[in-house]
């Protein structure tokens, strides 16, 4: 974890150890709903093994928001941000095993230093930057653009998630997906 933080924002030593000897185990079985509409994210998660899901229900349908796994950061981001309850579920897709830290420890640890408050500045801005470029290649990217720049950003995932939940992720229909899975060399 101290690599990654690291890499977000540099932390001196003994501040990240303090920040991060508060995070404490925590872990899911796969197929677990760990968030649902309605209910506020307490926690927020970082990734040591599995992966998770976030998506919206539409009719019974699922739309697949993002995918997590280590290292990363995980869980319904405005919710854990503004305390207020989620609009859609975050599931487990494998058994999963985080480190997780209350709102209230992390926004107390935020006041006391500065240097983990500009370190979450800093990583709020890269998951804006994030969504922003997602929003862009959904809008702007047809199937097959959609589909080639996941495959160099995240060709692992082809083993690891669902067709059905990659299709979702893309907006593409799960034919659609399979002709364009089975023409592609990965």
């Amino acid at each position: 974890m101290n690599d990654f933080l690291n890499k977000i924002h540099p932390v001196d030593r003994e501040v990240l150890d303090k920040y991060i000897s508060h995070w404490t185990e925590y872990n899911v079985p796969k197929k677990t709903i760990m968030t649902a509409p309605g209910e506020t994210e307490r926690y927020m998660y970082f990734v040591l093994d599995g992966i998770q899901k976030s998506y919206y229900l539409n009719n019974d349908k699922q739309h697949v928001i993002a995918f997590t796994y280590p290292p990363s950061f995980s869980g319904i981001p405005e919710s854990f941000l503004t305390q207020t309850p989620s609009k859609y579920y975050l599931e487990t897709i494998t058994d999963s095993s985080f480190l997780r830290l209350s709102f209230e420890k992390h926004q107390q640890l935020m006041k006391e230093y500065r240097e983990i408050e500009t370190l979450f500045r800093k990583a709020a801005e890269l998951f804006l930057i994030g969504m922003v470029e997602r929003h862009y290649e959904l809008m702007a990217f047809d199937i097959n653009q959609r589909f080639k720049s996941f495959a160099q950003r995240s060709p692992h995932l082809f083993n690891l998630v669902s067709h059905k939940d990659l299709a979702s992720y893309l907006r593409i229909d799960s034919t659609n997906f399979s002709k364009l899975f089975n023409s592609i060399k990965i």
